[in-house]
């Protein structure tokens, strides 16, 4: 069931609601929804998820004790009418506020993250790969339609390619602000992870699917995910040597939208990002260092734009790895960026 966290590309998602609704004409599921302004059903799923955020409890104190708690130890559970909180539980609004929020498409939204546990290694950004166990269900019913009681991978980002899809807003945006497991062994082929980041998400439809049907959720759905964060990898979609999260230059969490040559190609998905004949990955140099605690040794001052792209640690010996973007004639536009430079670092490589 994991395809149905990818987000395909228009003409890909109109050829699976044709074929689907030729299938099974009688599912609603693959009706085509009117298009809603997003900013009005914001409202909407916004006072839909206070309502159940307030009309809901976890139980809490399950996880007072014990460590390495299962995303199916979270029984969330209806509040009957003129019933209390039970105790060792916590009602859902008490436990989220205050709301996240986020700019999507010229919308502000609001999301609500409980937090069980943060997790004990390093936080995934929103363009990595990420390895998760998770089960999903509608708000409004609370119907589960998809999940996995085995570890998956997910690539956050979707390129441009059919059936290279990546997330939707949501995950991208909660999943990058907890952390990964500290660790993991493995004995007999299973893996056990040790304080891995857990909770849980609500997700008005503009940060799921919005008005995109697809099978088991309804247009305009507001979702719920519990989740385990397992371990994460950091992606370079275009294999350029820059991680796919620097090459968000504007800083607004959207690569797609960061376009130096404007070719319509991203940067993250272009080998030469400013057109200018030399390719990005030899418009920058990579480094890596090698850090050994059990000897006192300290970790290296990074340069002003020197970046750490990803670091492993084992036994008290730290790899770091980093690159380094270079700007030879001072105007503020990094040299695999400016079509004016076409220096070549390869050679330092």
């Amino acid at each position: 069931m994991k395809l149905k966290f990818l987000k395909f590309t228009s003409l890909l998602i109109v050829a699976l609601v044709v074929i689907l609704s030729c299938e099974n004409d009688d599912d609603v599921n693959f009706r085509p929804a009117e298009l809603r302004d997003r900013a009005e059903q914001q409202l909407t799923d916004n006072q839909e998820l206070l309502a159940y955020l307030g009309s809901h409890y976890y139980n809490s104190g399950f996880f007072e004790t014990g460590t390495n708690h299962k995303y199916t130890d979270i029984v969330i559970t209806e509040l009957q009418p003129s019933q209390n909180v039970p105790e060792g539980h916590t009602l859902l609004i008490d436990a989220v506020l205050p709301a996240e929020t986020t700019t999507f498409e010229d919308t502000t939204y609001e999301y609500y993250v409980l937090r069980i546990n943060q997790g004990g290694g390093e936080s995934p950004n929103f363009t990595d790969e990420v390895r998760v166990r998770y089960e999903g269900f509608l708000e409004e019913t609370g119907e589960v339609f998809d999940g996995v009681a085995t570890p998956i991978d997910f690539r956050m980002q979707q390129s441009l390619g059919l059936f290279e899809g990546g997330v939707i807003r949501g995950w991208q945006l909660v999943l990058s602000s907890f952390n990964t497991a500290a660790g993991f062994s493995s004995n007999n082929g299973i893996v056990d992870y040790n304080d891995f980041g857990l909770g849980v998400m609500f997700l008005p439809s503009g940060l799921g699917y919005f008005g995109t049907p697809i099978p088991g959720v309804p247009s305009y759905s507001n979702l719920i995910f519990k989740f385990e964060l397992l371990q994460f990898e950091v992606d370079d979609h275009d294999g350029d040597g820059i991680p796919t999260f620097l090459e968000d230059t504007d800083e607004n969490i959207d690569v797609l939208d960061d376009d130096a040559d404007e070719d319509t190609f991203p940067d993250f998905l272009d080998p030469d990002d400013d057109n200018d004949g030399v390719l990005t990955q030899n418009e920058i140099i990579t480094n890596q260092y090698i850090v050994d605690t059990n000897m006192n040794q300290d970790e290296p001052v990074l340069a002003i734009t020197e970046f750490e792209v990803s670091r492993f640690e084992t036994d008290g010996i730290i790899t770091i790895n980093t690159v380094t973007f270079f700007d030879t004639n001072g105007n503020m536009i990094f040299d695999h960026l400016d079509e004016d430079v076409t220096e070549d670092y390869s050679d330092d490589n």
